[in-house]
């Protein structure tokens, strides 16, 4: 990219998020959340609308008018319509092995809303909410009212962190941790910071690919403004998600200082091929996000028909190192209950 090219770039970027970047949470409140209507937008045939509202009163149907627009219409086929489309496969019966909890993400949890599986870092769930509402979600059914650290309980998650020195990062998930007010998430950066022994915060979230508004001058202000060292991990699957509005978002994150890591969950269908993955991992990239993971489904009930087998993301994985130079390749990896680390299923290679 030459110079001027970079400052074209630049000044796209910011025309685009000031365009829009005051009115994330209006777009998110007029989000499509009525499988009938979902499927008009989309010229889909009405056939889908009965397994659509089966599967929607199971877990709610989810999607923000930016990743709609994105989607094909009248191809019901489409990858990303796939991701966010209630479906029958959803209520039929399920393999013994997909349940509820699917990661042990109950289990771990110590406090109300601390999930400490790993050494040296915990997770903090912040809300239950999220922008849009993926199918292959492992936790779908997570008990957030209960469990999710709100504002009122942030104390009890601090107070944990806090008699624990082992503890060098905390990583802010949910739902999505980016649809709480920047006021909440200033005030929680505010008192993790004063924990001696923190030195990162992780942010886990998918709003810079579903609602790219949000990437907003007091985000990154407060993301900026902390001795934290911030990291963002964000979840993109297929390159038709990545438009010119997160490209945006992502080159003002980028511009802020703020890495940023790429995770994805090898889909049937979806992103199951060796050139979709390539595709995805030059993109992302290309807008300074690092390929981190390419994660086998959590075998969370209702998901079963996206599972792709280990031995096929072998075979992926092989091609992509065939492929690609090393520091695109995500790791592939699995989570299992009870295990000390995600388990790797290829090596990372130079």
């Amino acid at each position: 990219m030459t110079v001027l090219d970079s400052c074209l770039h630049r000044i796209r970027a910011s025309q685009l998020c000031e365009k829009s970047g005051l009115n994330w949470q209006k777009s998110l409140a007029n989000a499509i959340t009525d499988p009938a209507r979902l499927l008009q937008l989309l010229d889909l045939p009405r056939e889908l609308l009965p397994g659509a509202r089966q599967a929607d009163d199971l877990f709610g149907l989810k999607v923000t008018h930016s990743y709609l627009q994105r989607i094909h219409k009248s191809d019901p086929k489409d990858p990303l319509l796939l991701q966010i489309l209630p479906q029958l496969l959803e209520t039929q019966p399920q393999p013994e092995n997909y349940c509820s909890d699917p990661v042990g993400d109950e289990t771990a949890m110590l406090t109300p809303g601390v999930i400490h599986k790993y050494h040296g870092r915990v997770l903090l769930i912040t809300t239950g909410a999220c922008a849009i509402h993926c199918r292959y979600c492992f936790r779908r059914e997570f008990p957030y009212a209960k469990a999710h650290a709100g504002r009122n309980q942030w104390q009890a998650a601090v107070d944990y962190i806090l008699a624990n020195n082992s503890i060098q990062e905390v990583i802010l998930s949910g739902g999505d941790p980016l649809l709480l007010s920047d006021q909440k998430l200033s005030d929680l950066c505010q008192r993790l910071e004063t924990i001696p022994h923190l030195r990162r915060l992780r942010i886990h979230t998918r709003l810079p690919v579903v609602l790219p508004e949000r990437i907003n001058e007091t985000l990154l202000q407060w993301m900026t403004g902390t001795r934290l060292q911030t990291v963002m991990v964000i979840h993109s699957n297929h390159p038709n998600e990545i438009n010119e509005e997160v490209a945006a978002a992502l080159y003002r994150l980028h511009s802020a200082g703020i890495p940023m890591f790429n995770q994805a969950v090898l889909l049937k269908h979806i992103n199951d091929t060796a050139d979709i993955q390539i595709a995805l991992n030059q993109l992302l990239f290309k807008q300074n996000v690092v390929p981190y993971y390419l994660h086998i489904l959590d075998p969370v009930r209702g998901a079963a028909h996206f599972a792709v087998s280990v031995e096929k993301a072998r075979q992926i994985y092989d091609r992509l190192t065939e492929s690609l130079p090393g520091y695109l390749l995500p790791k592939l990896a699995i989570e299992q209950q009870g295990m000390p680390a995600k388990t790797l299923l290829a090596p990372f290679q130079e």
